[in-house]
């Protein structure tokens, strides 16, 4: 037909009219007439006139009056699945404007809808349902604006719901050199790798831009806001279900949707309400919400319901939890984005001024008791979706069969039978309603819950208890519980993974830093690493599955510790620690071990693990003498360890403990290593002192590589930066060590870096970082994003970009920096009163998490494999501080005097009483100020804070020994086994003074 344009035209003329007079004539062969005309609509040479005769055929059944009512609605599915299925069309692509003029477009969105529900659409290929959205975007974009409405929206939602996984993996794939643009790829192996057609991908994107939003947030205008009609919920859900569905289908712009939702206003009685105040007060009169607030037991039936297959499509439980979801998408984006001051100033508005116009963020806060009340709801949600996950699991969708269908699907496995078949159209219906499954809903509903946990733990606002849950749980028998739980764990996974050092993965997907964007398309792996990638994700299911079911109690403590007392959490991770003890040492303690292993006579002298154990360790190089002996041992440093420190000549010191786990040891590599040392510090400290890995450590060393002329891709140059590397997991097997131990050691981390040691379950890092933890990290850098934030001028004069300047030099060498992109093409990106938030928030993740990820990684590889992550994820950042160096609150000393062990002449005879020296100790003790005492604690056990649980916990326990009857001599000690070697002083007043002067004068082992 293409070769004879003339009687194509006039055959064209000819049907139209025919079609036009007698509509009811094609009834039956609609779907035949419409892949006719598309066939002669895609060709590559077609006339003007042919092209004008297929658009009047093309649209003459669309606006025909037959008889038959059902008519128009078959004549636009045979359009809408038989014509814009079809890639490259003339008439849609390039003629659009016009095109669309004279389309009904709320017959086209309904047909379509129609054709999904009722399974039609599965007689069409995955890339023509690709082509027929992309044509239906452009189409109804195009269509008068008095046309758009929810019938739009909604066959837009089922259309994105479908294609979900297509177009976010699609997306990311850069285009192919060529592709045929007609190819049927449904069924190739390579399915994933390519990329969608240049026109498809921009009719998707367009429905992310800034337009595409405002056209979203004028549905919301437009169809409730001011209404109070029955509707309203039901069309709140379809907008939020369809915004959950972009933020799915297009993660890579997930930030930018959600600013642009952040930033929308929606109209009310009250006047213009924020997008997430207008959330928040459809989602708080939601039946779901009110239950959950109020009956904490609904939780699990709400949730069993939510995630049932057999909930119908329709349900207002489910429209109802659209709004819940999307309220909390939107509202864990702002607190993230929020400073301590824009969230205080929202739930306590006092602290505003009343002459203050409040910041677009201040406006979106909570108040206090809205806040409270939804850390309860959230709380419930999460611990039903944590403690009762195998109750919830039942009858809930089948994830297993799903994603291994998905699995079959895009990699080509042929052996999709009927009985598959069946139920494809129940499946992609139940897609539609954007439904998460287990695993995301709790990701999302914990997210939120341990984000305001977090402010509240940094900045206490809620009631005292107000996190705790122990009316859930048998307190008295929680420990052993738990424990119990923990014994069936290791046994059932044989050799529990959570205690693997697998690789730190520090995502910063969210956040915008390119250099750690990692996707499956955009690695562009092969067939068989993509296969083998998605049955571990399918293995990683099965198991979180099967530990929730035989660990619901861990689940808790892993995910929400908060609802369990701190005191009670310690006890368990010293029980934890025990067990782990038990089991690697086959119930034997340290000596035994040690001696088990030396008379060993199936290992050769020094080759065994006593022998590995054992190091010489030299004065002023403790660091480094154990790296070098000790990293080889990876968590066989668990195991007690012999240490023997020389002198310059090689000499054993005297007094010594030679035996054991060496506390002296271990405090001095922390010592060493947090230290200033010469060359690349490990460490640096903020203006409070407290330390974190140093960010700027791997330029530093790249940076002094280059300048010796080392090449880049040299193996030398390789192994200096792995070396680097090693010394830091070595750290952190260190801190690990001291943990396992119960071991205090003087050190104070910043708070953010601790959120790092909580932030993963196995191998991962979720940490994201945000402008409060910038804070903590440099409070320079933290002012001058406030100023950003608050500026009231047009901040696009400040010329600023999405880059970021990093210092790469050497210390005491001129600066040499390096200029970063925050995002990709960053430095093309303006930042603007608009985008000023993202900005902020992408400086402080750049700082926070790229800036220092491998270092970051490293550290907390070699801490997880001596502290399980699940241990770590017990507790706060203030609380891991605690646990690493001790209770800060004042010295308990009549805790400290029950818990003295006494020898020599002062061990306390038969009648009970104390030597006539210790008595006058005690009462010098009495009249110390606290920080005297700590003083004197320090002295003795080289750390200022006693252990959480008491006295009684310290290993081994404060002790005195009698130092000789010399009046002149200073008291000194042994800080390895935590002994005071006190002389017999006559008086008080002597003591108190030699005391102190010993104390101030850091006396040691060996002075006297």
């Amino acid at each position: 037909m293409s070769g004879q344009p003339d009687d194509t035209h006039l055959l064209l003329e000819l049907l139209a009219r025919i079609v036009a007079r007698n509509p009811d004539s094609i009834l039956k062969s609609l779907v035949q007439y419409y892949s006719v005309l598309s066939h002669i609509d895609c060709a590559s040479k077609v006339s003007d006139a042919a092209l004008a005769a297929t658009s009047r055929a093309v649209l003459v059944p669309l606006g025909a009056a037959p008889a038959d009512e059902q008519y128009l609605l078959h004549a636009y599915e045979a359009f809408a699945l038989s014509f814009l299925t079809t890639p490259d069309l003339h008439l849609v692509e390039r003629h659009t404007q016009v095109f669309a003029q004279s389309l009904d477009s709320d017959l086209l969105a309904s047909s379509i809808t129609k054709a999904y529900k009722e399974g039609h659409i599965d007689g069409v290929n995955r890339e023509g349902q690709l082509w027929l959205l992309a044509h239906f975007v452009g189409l109804s974009q195009r269509a008068d604006a008095g046309s758009q409405g929810l019938k739009r929206l909604d066959a837009l939602h089922l259309q994105l719901s479908s294609l979900s996984t297509e177009i976010s993996v699609r997306m990311s794939v850069k285009p192919a050199d060529s592709r045929p643009s007609n190819a049927d790829l449904s069924g190739s192996e390579d399915h994933l790798l390519q990329s969608l057609p240049s026109y498809v991908a921009h009719q998707l994107a367009s429905l992310v831009d800034k337009d595409g939003i405002s056209v979203l947030l004028a549905e919301l205008t437009t169809n409730f806001g001011v209404k109070t009609t029955n509707g309203d919920i039901e069309s709140a859900s379809l907008l939020s279900g369809y915004v959950l569905t972009l933020l799915r289908c297009f993660p890579n712009h997930g930030d930018e949707i959600r600013m642009r939702l952040f930033l929308g206003d929606v109209p009310s009685r009250a006047g213009s309400l924020p997008t997430i105040k207008f959330l928040w007060q459809a989602m708080s009169q939601t039946s779901v919400y009110v239950q959950v607030l109020h009956n904490s037991a609904s939780a699990v039936e709400l949730l069993k319901t939510y995630l049932s297959l057999s909930a119908p499509a329709s349900s207002a439980q489910e429209e109802e939890w659209r709004l819940v979801l999307l309220f909390l998408e939107l509202y864990i984006f702002i607190l993230r984005l929020s400073d301590d001051e824009d969230f205080f100033s929202s739930i306590f508005p006092a602290l505003l001024k009343s002459n203050d116009q409040p910041s677009r963020l201040r406006s979106c806060g909570l108040l206090l008791q809205d806040v409270t009340k939804l850390t309860i709801v959230l709380k419930h949600l999460a611990f039903a979706l944590h403690h009762n996950a195998s109750d919830i699991q039942q009858g809930s969708i089948n994830h297993d069969r799903s994603s291994f269908g998905q699995l079959e699907h895009y990699f080509g496995a042929q052996h999709l039978k009927a009985s598959r078949e069946a139920k494809v159209a129940n499946e992609r219906v139940n897609a539609a309603l954007t439904r998460l499954d287990l695993g995301s809903l709790r990701g999302i509903v914990t997210t939120a819950l341990r984000l305001l946990y977090e402010r509240d733990s940094r900045r206490p606002f809620l009631p005292k208890d107000h996190w705790l849950m122990t009316s859930k749980f048998d307190m008295e028998g929680f420990v052993s519980a738990v424990v119990a739980e923990q014994e069936r764990r290791q046994n059932e996974e044989g050799s529990d993974s959570d205690d693997s050092d697998g690789d730190v993965d520090e995502d910063t997907n969210i956040g915008g830093v390119n250099s750690f964007i990692r996707t499956l398309a955009g690695h562009r792996v092969s067939r068989h690493a993509q296969i083998e990638k998605l049955r571990a994700q399918q293995r990683k299911a099965q198991r979180d599955r099967m530990l929730a079911v035989i660990g619901p109690k861990l689940e808790v403590l892993r995910h929400m510790h908060f609802v369990i007392p701190f005191d009670t959490r310690v006890q368990i991770f010293r029980q934890f620690v025990h067990l782990d003890k038990h089991k690697r040492r086959e119930g034997m303690d340290a000596d035994q071990w040690r001696m088990a292993m030396l008379h060993d006579p199936l290992r050769s002298p020094g080759r065994g693990p006593a022998g590995r154990h054992h190091g010489k360790i030299r004065r002023g190089q403790v660091f480094q003498d154990a790296f070098e002996q000790f990293f080889e041992l990876g968590e066989g440093l668990k195991e007690p360890i012999q240490i023997q420190f020389v002198d310059q000549f090689d000499t054993v010191e005297a007094g010594i403990d030679g035996g054991g786990v060496t506390k002296e040891f271990l405090t001095s590599v922390t010592t060493e290593a947090f230290s200033e040392m010469d060359g690349i510090s490990l460490f640096t400290a903020n203006s409070q002192g407290l330390l974190y890995p140093n960010p700027i450590a791997m330029d530093e060393l790249r940076e002094a590589l280059s300048k010796a002329g080392i090449p880049g891709n040299s193996a030398d140059w390789q192994e200096q930066v792995q070396d680097l590397l090693r010394q830091f997991e070595f750290l952190g097997r260190i801190v690990g060590k001291c943990m396992y131990e119960g071991i205090l050691i003087d050190i104070a981390f910043a708070g953010f870096f601790l959120l790092k040691w909580i932030s993963g379950q196995t191998g991962e890092n979720s940490y994201r970082g945000n402008v409060n933890d910038l804070r903590d990290l440099d409070e320079e850098l933290y002012q001058g994003m406030l100023r950003l934030k608050n500026y009231s001028g047009n901040v696009a004069d400040l010329s600023l970009d999405f880059t970021i300047t990093d210092q790469v030099s050497l210390p005491d060498e001129p600066v040499r920096t390096a200029t970063r992109n925050l995002i990709p093409n960053g430095e093309n990106v303006a930042v603007t009163n608009d985008n000023r938030l993202l900005y902020i928030s992408y400086v402080a993740r750049h700082r926070l998490v790229a800036q220092p990820a491998q270092q970051t990684a490293a550290f907390l590889r070699g801490l997880r494999s001596i502290i399980a992550p699940s241990w770590l994820s017990m507790f706060n950042q203030n609380e891991l501080q605690r646990l690493v160096g001790g209770d800060s609150s004042e010295i308990d000393l009549e805790d400290l005097r029950r818990n003295t062990v006494y020898s020599g002449l002062y061990e306390i005879g038969d009648d009970g009483s104390e030597h006539p020296t210790i008595q006058l100790f005690w009462r010098v003790m009495v009249g110390f100020s606290d920080g005297e005492r700590r003083d004197v604690l320090k002295y003795v056990t080289s750390t200022p804070r006693a252990p959480l649980l008491g006295f009684s916990q310290l290993s081994p326990h404060f002790s005195i020994r009698d130092g000789g009857e010399d009046q002149a001599r200073l008291p000194s000690t042994s800080t390895c086994v935590n002994l005071l070697k006190l002389p017999r002083y006559k008086d008080q007043e002597t003591l108190r003074k030699k005391l102190l002067y010993a104390v101030s004068s850091g006396a040691g082992f060996d002075l006297s």
